[in-house]
């Protein structure tokens, strides 16, 4: 098993948390192997951003995605830049608040107002990676949710740790109900 992980929009977006926090996930509470890497910008906030993660039960020999299996993106610049090294039968996941037009891909496509719930339901759109994060943990089983549950943990500071628990749960919950509606 070797899945790749691509998560991608602009600086701030908190991508590379996302990745770190991800590849915890798998690393050290799943029992994977894992490489994570990531790129942004010079312009940091608002400049493209992206986070990628390999899951392994094999030894990593290049840590640097071919193919993705998952792609999430945050953005339309994202999207259609990132789109075209998705495999055929991979996941792609769009923020519909910002992503508008879908390049052809023929494998399953989500589409959600990811940054606009987090303004509407939790009151910050800061939380928009940990949502991206419950999403796609629930569509692909990528991570357990124990161990997503148990790096978000570790890694937010406790001041931020109750709204970002709840991002999580949200996004767990949007993807149960976006299951029952993509496009295959």
């Amino acid at each position: 098993m070797r899945k790749e992980i691509c998560l991608s929009g602009s600086g701030g977006q908190g991508l590379i948390l996302a990745g770190i926090i991800l590849a915890e996930a798998a690393g050290i509470y799943d029992g994977f192997e894992i490489a994570q890497t990531q790129s942004y910008g010079p312009e940091a906030r608002g400049g493209a951003s992206r986070s990628e993660v390999i899951i392994s039960n094999e030894k990593i020999d290049y840590p640097k995605i071919g193919k993705s299996d998952i792609l999430l993106a945050l953005t339309q610049k994202a999207c259609d830049k990132y789109v075209n090294s998705l495999k055929e039968e991979g996941v792609l996941l769009v923020d519909s608040t910002n992503v508008f037009n879908i390049p052809p891909f023929p494998g399953k496509i989500y589409q959600y107002p990811i940054t606009k719930d987090a303004i509407d339901v939790l009151g910050n759109q800061l939380v928009t990676n940990i949502i991206s994060l419950g999403i796609i943990v629930q569509l692909t089983d990528i991570v357990s949710k124990d161990a997503i549950k148990k790096a978000l943990q570790n890694r937010i500071p406790e001041r931020i740790r109750d709204i970002n628990k709840k991002a999580l749960e949200h996004g767990f919950q949007i993807g149960k109900n976006l299951m029952n509606t993509s496009r295959v």
